[in-house]
């Protein structure tokens, strides 16, 4: 995958448009079989049309291991709601993600980040850390439950991607994460423009990015995620961790 509305697969560019047509689209093709250590169902397919073929991170509801602190059959949702607000942002932190019907049913579907897995975010150097920097913001203000050091990829391009957002946007504090590099410090200008844009958004009932959420996470999350929002705007410096679990186990 590359940044700048690009994403790279087989060494081919696409653009992120053309992208979330195909996943929304495209036929699923064929499974490639389940994915490793997840915890839920995951299945690695193919999508494709008369011209483009990828492959993608298909998640179906009805795979969802029940959670005692989550509603049933939401993952899926929440998956499809993070892409939405790293989109909407602009930080380009989610891979492009549709939520759509499938062979097994409705769920997320989300393009594949050609990665080498033997890196994450425990690899990383400091020259990573202006992406870190987003991201770090925007899992407090999604309430990721589970950012892993697993949880964050680099691609062929070197840039970062964080996936597995399906335990987001809980009502109540959630926030377990590896990556507390900043905790403390003031958050850079330039991204509090971009979450002013996005607490604008939320709030403004009749915005496109405000509807979206409104199918796909409850009244209550959704004002959970716009206080967390403002909070961040008041604050203007990145939360330290608090009382209760804030790594998530096992850490990678």
């Amino acid at each position: 995958m590359a940044s700048s509305g690009t994403a790279t697969q087989g060494g081919k560019e696409l653009g992120i448009a053309r992208i979330m047509q195909l996943l929304a689209c495209g036929e699923m093709r064929e499974e490639h079989g389940m994915l490793r250590w997840s915890s839920n169902y995951t299945f690695l397919v193919s999508v494709g049309d008369s011209d483009l073929n990828a492959m993608a991170v298909y998640k179906p509801q009805r795979g969802e291991r029940p959670l005692w602190d989550f509603p049933d059959g939401t993952l899926c949702y929440r998956e499809t709601a993070s892409y939405l607000v790293s989109d909407f942002l602009g930080w380009e932190l989610v891979p492009p993600t549709v939520l759509r019907d499938g062979p097994r049913g409705i769920g997320s579907v989300q393009f594949y980040v050609e990665h080498t897995p033997e890196v994450n975010y425990f690899s990383l150097d400091e020259t990573s850390a202006p992406q870190l920097q987003k991201m770090a913001a925007f899992d407090f203000m999604v309430n990721n439950a589970d950012r892993k050091g697993g949880h964050v990829l680099q691609d062929v391009n070197g840039h970062l991607w964080g996936i597995d957002h399906g335990i987001a946007f809980n009502a109540v504090p959630k926030l377990r994460t590896v990556v507390w590099d900043f905790a403390g410090q003031r958050v850079p200008p330039p991204l509090l423009d971009d979450v002013t844009r996005l607490c604008s958004s939320v709030d403004d009932v009749r915005s496109q990015l405000r509807m979206q959420l409104d199918n796909l996470l409850s009244e209550s999350e959704i004002a959970s995620f716009a206080a967390r929002i403002r909070r961040l705007l008041q604050r203007r410096e990145y939360p330290r961790p608090g009382p209760g679990p804030n790594y998530p186990w096992p850490p990678v």
